[in-house]
């Protein structure tokens, strides 16, 4: 199980409408071949700093499957515009667990 971490900064004044339209996005997600979960958080230091976390059995799962999608489009469409600067996204797996 892979875990995609995306640490997204919005313009400020558009969070609200960020978060909608990230929950507009969750059937584009759920329906993606290897997305088993996917969570949105937002900083309380930085309002307008979110992360997005979604599981994936695999890499290629996000890399291919989804960004080479029609609904990777879509999702683009539906938060792309509040975004301040790019995404920044990157990959990880579980090597150790406490609890």
């Amino acid at each position: 199980m892979i875990l995609e971490i995306a640490q997204i900064d919005v313009k400020p004044g558009t969070e609200t409408e960020f978060e909608a339209g990230v929950q507009k996005a969750v059937p584009l997600f759920k329906r993606q071949k290897g997305c088993k979960s996917l969570a949105l958080q937002r900083s309380i230091e930085k309002p307008s700093r979110f992360r997005l976390f979604i599981h994936w059995d695999t890499v290629e799962n996000h890399t291919v499957d989804f960004r080479g999608s029609a609904d990777f489009q879509e999702w683009r469409k539906l938060v792309g515009h509040f975004f301040a600067t790019p995404p920044e996204v990157e990959h990880v797996r579980e090597v150790a667990k406490g609890f």
